[in-house]
C-alpha cells in the first residue's frame, strides 16, 4: 500500500485520483498494527510520502533505463520532529556509492556543496551550516542554503587521486539529481522538469557555490548546467573559471580582515602598523589563512597548527615571518614542514602531530605562559589556544571554543575533543573568524562577556558569500542581455575580470559598514534593555527566531546579566542584525515601494559603477530586482539606524514596514545622513569611541525624523 500510495501520488502517468483512497485505505490497515514502534515507523513513511514535492522516480535516461540515481524534493519543515530548524525544502539524492542533501530556506537561496566525512551524520553537519548561512545571508539577496554528500561506497585501498576522481564523480550525481527537480526559464517561460509531478509551485531558482572538499569544482557544476540546458549558465556554481575565484582576490579573509580591524582600533591598535601577537588555526595553503596573515606586515605569528603540523615561534621578526609566509602561500599545497627553520626564532620549531611529547622551552613558557617541561601535542595545543596573545586567527576547519555549559559531545566535532577549550578560558584580546563554526555561540557569548572581542562567523567571513552573490546577479543580467543579441560571452568576460577590483570593494564596503554598525548597536544597546527585548519578542512572533537554537538569554536571564553590570554581547547583537534585516527584507518583496524610482536607485547600488554606465536601464529585466531592491534598503537602513528602528518605529507610529521605509528615504535626504556618515569614517586621526558618539548622535537624529515625518 506504501508503495501505491506513492506511484499514485508521483507517477506523471497516473492521473493521482486514487491518492487519497490508497492513503485512507494504509491508515486503516496501520490502526491494526499492535506495535507502536512499528506503527510510528509506518506512519514516518507515510508522512514523507505525503511531505515528498518532487522526485526523479519516473524519468529515464536514453533508451528508457532508470537513472542511476534518485532525487526526492521534500517539504521537510512540515515532519513532526524534524530537528530544527526545519526549513521548507530539502532533496535528498542517493545512488549505490553516495548520498546527498541540499537544504534552502527559501526559494530564492544559495550557499555552499560541501565534501563531507561523516558519513553517520552528515545531515547534521549540513543542518548547522545552513543555519549560520541563514543569518550569513542577510547582507545578500538570497535566503540561505546549504548542501553536502558523502561517499558511501568503499574508498580502502583508493589513492589520493583515486579517491579524488571517486569524489567528483558522486560530487556530479548530486548535482543531476538537484537539477532533475528544478524547473527551467527558456525565453522567460517556467519549463517544468520532464516526467515530474509537481506538487509545488515554480521552482526555478537553483544556485550553489563552492565549500569544504569542492573548491575546484564549479566548473564541474557548470558543465553539468550547461548538459541540462538550465538557464543559469555559468552563474549555476560561481567561482569557476569565468568568475570570480575567491582565493586569487582573498575575499574573505579580506572581508574578516575587516573585523579584525575594527575591533582593535576600538582598542587604540593599528593592526596596519603596530605588532600583534597572533595564534592562527590552518596553514597558509587554506584560502582564508594564507591570505588572512597576508594582511599586515606587522603580524607576529607566534604559533599555528593545522591538522598535521604545530609551529611555534616565540619571537618572530614580523618582517621576516611575513616574507616566509609568503612564500608558503605561493608555493602549492605547502604545510608548516615547509617554513624554513632557520627563520623560526629561539627555542620554537615545527612538530608533528603524531608526535609522543614536545620539549618546552624557555622562549615557549615565556611566550605562551607554560609551566610544564613537556607535552603531547594535543596538550600544548590546547594551552595555546588559551596563550595570552593579541589575535586568534581562525582560518582552518572545526570547533576549537565551547561554553562551560557545554559538554564535549554537544559540539559534534570529536576530531577536536582533545584540544578544545572553553570561552572563559580565552586570554587573547580578538578573535577574527575566518572560518567557519570555529566557536559554538554558546562559547562565543561565553568569551564575549569575559572580555574578549568578537562577532561571530557569519559576520566575519560574508565576503566570500558576498563576492559570490554579486557575480550570479551580474551573471543573471548579463545573460539577458546576451539573450536579446546586445552582448557577446567574450564581451561579457572581459568586463567581468575588468570589474573584479570594483566588486571586491563593494563586498568589502558591506564588511566594513556590518561590523560597524555592531559596534554601534553594541553602543545603543546599553540601556535600552526593554527596546531589545520588545525587538526579540518581535522576531519570535513573526521572523521564526527561536531563542534556544539561537542562544539568545530570555527575559530573566538578560535582566539578571544587567544587573550584574552587562548586556548583550556582540555575538548576540550579530544575530538580531540578521534578523533585523531578514525581517525589513522580506516585507518589502512585492510591496510598492520597491518599483519606486528613488528605491531603484537603491538596487543598482548591488553593482559596480561601469557595469551601471552600460545596464542600469536594464535592471528592471532582473530575475531577482525585487529582491535586489529590498535588500539593499534593509541593509542601508539596518547600517544607519540599527536593528531594532524599524520595529521600534512600527511601534510608535502604528506604521507599515513600507511606510517607516519610505519615511526612512526621505529623512535620509533631508538630512543628508549617509554623506555624515561617510565624513565621520574618513576622520581617522578622531578616536573610535568619538566617532561611535558622532554616528549615534545622527542616528538619534535619524529616528526623530522619521517618526516626526510620520
Amino acid at each position: 500500500l506504501l508503495v501505491r500510495y506513492f506511484h499514485e501520488r508521483h507517477d506523471p502517468g497516473r492521473s493521482g485520483a486514487d491518492a487519497e483512497a490508497v492513503r485512507g485505505e494504509l491508515l486503516e490497515r496501520l490502526d491494526a498494527i499492535p506495535s507502536l514502534n512499528e506503527d510510528r515507523i509506518l506512519r514516518f513513511y507515510v508522512d514523507l510520502v505525503d511531505v515528498t514535492l518532487r522526485t526523479n522516480f519516473f524519468q529515464r535516461g536514453e533508451g528508457g533505463v532508470p537513472k542511476r540515481h534518485l532525487s526526492f524534493k521534500l517539504a521537510s519543515g512540515r515532519l513532526a520532529g524534524i530537528p530544527k530548524p526545519a526549513l521548507p525544502y530539502e532533496i535528498f539524492v542517493c545512488a549505490p556509492d553516495m548520498e546527498g542533501v541540499h537544504l534552502r530556506s527559501g526559494p530564492i537561496a544559495r550557499g555552499g556543496l560541501r565534501w563531507s566525512d561523516r558519513v553517520e551524520d552528515y545531515r547534521t553537519e549540513v543542518l548547522g551550516l545552513v543555519k549560520a548561512q541563514q543569518v550569513k545571508n542577510a547582507v545578500i539577496v538570497p535566503q540561505g542554503a546549504k548542501g553536502g554528500f558523502v561517499i558511501t561506497a568503499d574508498t580502502n585501498g583508493l589513492g589520493r587521486d583515486e579517491r579524488q576522481a571517486l569524489g567528483v564523480a558522486c560530487y556530479s550525481t548530486f548535482i543531476r539529481g538537484l537539477l532533475d527537480l528544478t524547473d527551467n526559464r527558456v525565453a522567460g517561460e517556467i519549463v517544468a522538469p520532464r516526467d515530474v509531478r509537481r506538487h509545488d509551485g515554480d521552482d526555478p531558482y537553483l544556485v550553489v557555490a563552492a565549500d569544504k572538499g569542492t573548491a575546484t569544482f564549479s566548473d564541474i557544476a557548470n558543465g553539468i548546467a550547461a548538459e541540462y540546458g538550465f538557464w543559469f549558465g555559468d552563474a549555476f556554481a560561481s567561482g569557476g573559471s569565468r568568475g570570480y575565484d575567491h582565493k586569487k582576490m582573498g575575499i574573505t579573509a579580506r572581508g574578516a580582515w575587516v573585523s579584525v580591524q575594527r575591533h582593535f582600533r576600538e582598542q587604540g591598535v593599528d593592526v596596519q602598523r603596530d605588532r600583534v601577537t597572533v595564534l592562527g588555526i590552518g596553514d597558509m595553503s587554506g584560502d582564508v589563512f594564507g591570505n588572512g596573515l597576508l594582511q599586515s606586515d606587522s603580524i607576529a605569528l607566534v604559533a599555528a597548527f593545522n591538522h598535521l603540523h604545530l609551529f611555534v615561534d616565540p619571537d618572530p621578526d614580523p618582517a621576516v615571518s611575513f616574507a616566509e609566509r609568503q612564500r608558503l602561500f605561493a608555493l602549492p599545497r605547502s604545510g608548516w614542514a615547509d617554513y624554513d627553520a632557520s627563520l623560526i626564532s629561539e627555542g620554537g620549531g615545527v612538530f608533528s602531530r603524531q608526535a609522543k611529547f614536545v620539549e618546552i622551552t624557555a622562549p615557549m613558557r615565556r611566550a605562551f605562559g607554560l609551566t610544564a617541561d613537556r607535552m603531547t601535542p594535543d596538550e600544548l595545543i590546547h594551552e595555546l589556544l588559551k596563550a595570552p596573545v593579541d589575535l586568534v586567527w581562525n582560518g582552518g576547519i572545526g570547533t576549537y571554543v565551547k561554553a562551560g555549559s557545554e559538554a564535549h559531545a554537544d559540539v559534534g566535532d570529536k576530531a577536536n575533543d582533545a584540544v578544545r577549550v572553553d570561552g572563559s578560558e580565552l586570554r587573547c584580546r580578538v578573535f577574527g573568524e575566518g572560518g567557519n563554526l570555529g566557536l559554538t555561540q554558546r562559547g562565543r557569548v561565553e568569551a564575549a562577556l569575559a572580555g574578549v572581542a568578537l562577532n561571530t562567523d557569519f559576520i566575519d567571513n560574508s565576503g566570500g558569500v558576498d563576492c559570490s552573490d554579486h557575480e550570479v546577479n551580474i551573471k543573471l543580467l548579463l545573460g539577458e542581455v546576451m539573450a536579446a543579441g546586445d552582448l557577446t560571452t567574450k564581451q561579457r568576460n572581459e568586463l567581468l575580470e575588468a570589474m573584479t577590483d570594483d566588486v571586491a570593494r563593494l563586498v568589502l564596503t558591506n564588511n566594513f559598514r556590518q561590523a560597524q554598525a555592531l559596534a554601534l548597536i553594541d553602543r545603543h544597546a546599553r540601556g535600552r534593555v526593554g527596546e531589545y527585548q520588545r525587538f526579540i519578542a518581535r522576531m519570535e512572533a513573526e521572523q521564526g527566531l527561536d531563542r534556544r537554537l539561537e542562544e539568545l538569554p530570555d527575559t530573566d536571564a538578560l535582566a539578571e546579566r544587567v544587573r550584574g553590570g552587562g548586556h548583550l554581547t556582540r555575538p548576540e547583537l550579530a544575530v538580531l542584525l540578521a534578523y533585523a534585516k531578514a525581517y525589513v527584507k522580506e516585507r518589502l518583496v512585492g510591496t510598492a515601494i520597491v518599483a519606486d524610482p528613488h528605491a531603484q536607485a537603491f538596487g543598482l547600488t548591488e553593482f559596480p559603477a561601469q557595469f551601471n554606465a552600460r545596464f542600469a536601464e536594464r535592471f528592471a529585466e532582473h530575475y531577482v530586482h525585487e529582491h535586489i531592491v529590498a535588500t539593499q534598503l534593509a541593509n542601508d537602513v539596518v547600517h544607519h539606524m540599527g536593528v531594532t528602528f524599524t520595529v521600534h518605529v512600527e511601534e510608535y507610529t502604528g506604521a507599515s514596514v513600507e511606510e517607516v521605509i519610505r519615511a526612512w528615504l526621505v529623512v535620509r535626504e533631508v538630512f543628508a545622513i549617509d554623506d555624515r556618515f561617510r565624513i565621520i569614517e574618513g576622520l581617522d586621526a578622531v578616536p573610535a569611541e568619538t566617532r561611535d558618539a558622532l554616528m549615534l548622535s545622527i542616528m538619534r537624529l535619524g529616528r526623530r525624523g522619521c517618526r516626526w515625518f510620520l
